[in-house]
């Protein structure tokens, strides 16, 4: 059996701002762009540049339920982990973009590591481990 991840969902108030935010902010690819009229949505993934295959799905919200989750998928707690392979190239890039950085750089015995807020809220690792 093989098997991987290849899909995140992380709920977004909007498409656009948030392809804006990832692609335009963070850099990721956009992968598909895809509109389903028939269910009033669009098919969105982007992903982080490079050789890794894991992707994330931009799901607009439309309940109460999903409006409410906004920025919030952990309840508080850190939700993705984006590893680099230069940290200090993509915390400044990242700092002169104006990304929110909740914690900043620490070394730890794994690697480096700052956290960052997305354009919702939901917090982030930007990580180069050791």
């Amino acid at each position: 059996m093989s098997q991987q991840l290849a899909l995140v969902s992380v709920v977004v108030r909007d498409y656009d701002d948030a392809i804006a935010f990832y692609c335009g902010v963070l850099g990721f690819e956009l992968v598909e762009d895809i509109d389903q009229p028939d269910q009033n949505k669009r098919w969105v993934v982007v992903k982080p540049k490079g050789a890794g295959q894991a992707a994330i799905l931009l799901a607009r919200a439309s309940t109460l339920e999903q409006i409410a989750a906004i920025g919030n998928q952990t309840g508080g707690r850190v939700f993705l982990f984006l590893q680099t392979d230069d940290f200090a190239r993509d915390y400044a890039l990242y700092r002169e973009r104006g990304v929110e950085f909740v914690r900043e750089p620490k070394k730890e015995p794994y690697g480096t590591v700052a956290v960052f807020r997305d354009h919702c809220g939901n917090l982030w690792d930007l990580i180069e481990y050791a």
